[in-house]
């Protein structure tokens, strides 16, 4: 069975009550349910995981090669900050596609920068909670499972 691991940046756990007009109304455990059927319904393992600390996040990346055949990951703010994290994508070699539930090149300048894009296989962003799911699809792909 095809392992597929979701990481949920910082601040995530607060969807639905920060700033629902940007992020949407649905809470991570929402997105989480939606996720989880859409793999059952594909046969496919899903680990999510979300966390606000980026080292705890590179050492989840870390935990994924060898374990995990693609990475889905919203890195939230560290999307704009972290080289540490786009480091740990690049030195795993596990296929991985950036998501983000607002479109960022439409927000404020400082957050049209992703360190994450220039090593991750796509990026999905500006469609809420279907930015999961493209992204859950486009994983799925890249993993040989699904479709």
């Amino acid at each position: 069975m095809k392992r597929i691991l979701i990481i949920h940046g910082p601040n995530l756990n607060l969807l639905g009550e920060r700033e629902p007009d940007v992020y949407g109304r649905l809470t991570l455990s929402d997105i989480d349910a939606k996720l989880g059927d859409a793999a059952k319904k594909a046969g496919v393992e899903l680990e999510i995981i979300q966390s606000n600390h980026e080292g705890a996040i590179v050492d989840i990346i870390h935990a994924a090669r060898g374990n995990h055949d693609a990475i889905v990951i919203n890195p939230g703010a560290y999307t704009h900050t972290s080289v540490a994290i786009r480091d740990a994508i690049s030195a795993v070699g596990v296929p991985t596609v950036e998501v983000h539930l607002s479109n960022i090149y439409r927000r404020e300048e400082f957050r049209r920068h992703s360190f994450i894009a220039e090593v991750a296989v796509g990026q999905v962003s500006g469609f809420g909670a279907d930015s999961y799911m493209l992204g859950l699809r486009a994983a799925m792909k890249l993993a040989g499972a699904g479709e």
